[in-house]
Formats: structure tokens, C-alpha cells, sequence
């Protein structure tokens, strides 16, 4: 079911104009095609049993969340996006799998307010709130540079952990992105004179300009940013967090594994565990 957010309205964020446009669309995406494969890899290397408490932190239109609840998990998801929150507990109703799930409109870096309750497992993938901070924010209004948040949401996803609790982030590669870096002018994009690429070195920020169909096929030329790590810096940030890193994965979307980092697969998984009161 669609909850809202216990009374929170999240604040402007750039991604909600994206998520509505987009819609049901998004699905549409090749990087949404390797859900199974995705949820199989993280079952296999966690080692899960049916009925973990999951909570899915920028869910989108939920296709992890539901996944893993069609294999016997509850799961919460959370997303900023009252569109991607609306459209995941629809397809909920529509698979049989409401009384497993929850759909919550939130804000990531503001969770303790939702009063969500203690998980199994966090997980954020696919960019769904970790590394989307890096943008025009309503703390800056849009002025000035980016503002890095990435840390409040880490810290409010360990705060939802229960104790012994483990979770799974994924994060773009700071060494792919910029081996990739595209600076042609797009067609769209405003006359400018700026790439349709440029990575921010200080702040480890990709800023692009691109174009989104909605389910009607009509454009829209957006920008989009993304904050890239190393993972060295998923590892510091995580023991700052007060976590226990597992392991720091090479992956793509659709073929997640063990597979050790490299310079040439997009993104990394970070896999990192919460202390019991006992062990801390």
C-alpha cells in the first residue's frame, strides 16, 4: 500500500521532475531489465532467508522491492517520488504482493521522521537516493555548487538498521565515469556552450544533460547528477558511519556478482554490516 509520509513533505529535490516525466517509462530503461539477475546475485551472496525485514531506499517504481517480496521478504520501500511511490504499490495490488509490501513518500535523508521501524537489510540500488545528492538541493536553492549528501543519507540508512542488520549500496565508479566522459553538445541541451558532460573533480560530481521519453514517447531535455566514488571512499565513509565493510564489488546493472573492482565496469556494491550491542 501508498503510504505518505507521516505528515513529512520532502522537499524539492531535482530527480521528481525526472520521476514524473518519466513514469511508467522508466521501466522502459535497459539498465531496469536486470532486476532478477540483480536480486538473485544479492541473494546468493548474503545468503537470504525468506521473511528478512527489507527496507528499499529510493525504490522508484519499486522493481527490487517487489522482486525480493515475490521470494517471501517484507519490504518497505521509500522514494521522493510520489509518482515511482504511486506506480510500485499499484503494481503491488496488481501481483498479489500488497500485504508484503509498503510504499512510503519520503525524503532519504530524512527517514527517522517516517517511523519506518528496524530492518534486515537496507538497501539502496541503482542510484535510487544514494548518490543523487549531488545536485541543485533545496538547501542551496540552486545556487552556488552542488551540496554533498551523501552522508546523512548513508548515516539514516544505518539508523534504520536493526542490530546485526547488513546493507547494500551501489555506487557509480569515479574511475568509469571518467574514462567515459562525454563532452559533444547534445542536440537539446541550451546553446550554452557547455559539454554535454563535465565531472566536477572536487566534489566527484557528474553533471549531464540528456534526453527522457515519457510513455508517449515525448522528449524532454533534462539535466542529471551523480556523485562517483572510489572504493577506497565507500569504505571510509561506510567505518564513518559506524559499519563493518564486507566487501566492495565491480558491477553492471544486470550482472551483479563478486567480482572484484576494476576501471572498467560502471558501478560498485558496497556490502557492509551493522555491530550487535554485544560486539560493540
Amino acid at each position: 500500500m501508498a503510504e505518505p509520509g507521516k505528515g513529512v513533505s520532502p522537499p524539492a529535490h531535482w530527480f521528481e521532475p525526472v520521476a514524473e516525466h518519466l513514469g511508467p517509462a522508466y521501466l522502459r530503461y535497459s539498465f531496469t531489465k536486470g532486476t532478477v539477475q540483480e536480486v538473485d546475485a544479492l541473494s546468493a551472496m548474503l545468503d537470504l532467508d525468506p521473511g528478512c525485514r527489507i527496507l528499499d531506499v529510493g525504490c522508484g517504481p519499486g522493481r527490487h522491492s517487489l522482486e525480493l517480496a515475490r521470494r517471501g521478504h517484507e519490504v518497505t520501500g521509500v522514494d521522493i517520488s510520489s509518482t515511482f511511490v504511486e506506480l510500485a504499490a499499484r503494481a503491488a495490488v496488481d501481483g498479489g504482493l500488497d500485504a508484503q509490501t509498503r510504499f512510503v513518500l519520503g525524503d532519504a535523508r530524512k527517514l527517522d521522521e517516517l517511523d519506518l521501524g528496524s530492518f534486515d537489510l537496507v538497501i539502496s540500488l541503482c542510484q535510487g537516493a544514494f548518490g543523487l545528492s549531488g545536485g541543485p538541493t533545496a538547501v542551496n536553492d540552486g545556487l552556488g555548487p552542488p551540496v554533498e549528501l551523501d552522508e546523512p543519507i548513508l548515516t539514516a540508512m544505518v539508523a534504520a538498521m536493526a542490530d546485526g542488520g547488513r546493507l547494500v549500496v551501489s555506487a557509480f565508479s569515479a574511475y568509469f565515469q571518467l574514462r567515459h566522459t562525454d563532452t559533444d553538445q547534445p542536440n537539446g541541451a541550451p546553446s550554452d556552450g557547455l559539454p554535454a558532460e563535465s565531472f566536477d573533480a572536487d566534489g566527484g560530481v557528474n553533471h549531464e544533460w540528456t534526453t527522457i521519453l515519457d510513455s508517449d514517447g515525448q522528449p524532454r531535455t533534462t539535466e542529471l547528477w551523480t556523485t562517483c566514488y572510489t572504493p577506497r571512499e565507500l569504505r571510509l565513509l561506510a567505518r564513518v558511519a559506524g559499519l563493518r565493510v564486507e566487501a566492495v564489488h565491480g558491477v553492471t546493472p544486470g550482472d551483479y556478482g563478486p567480482h572484484p573492482p576494476d576501471i572498467d565496469r560502471p558501478e560498485f556494491l558496497l556490502i557492509a554490516s551493522r555491530a550487535t550491542q554485544n560486539e560493540r
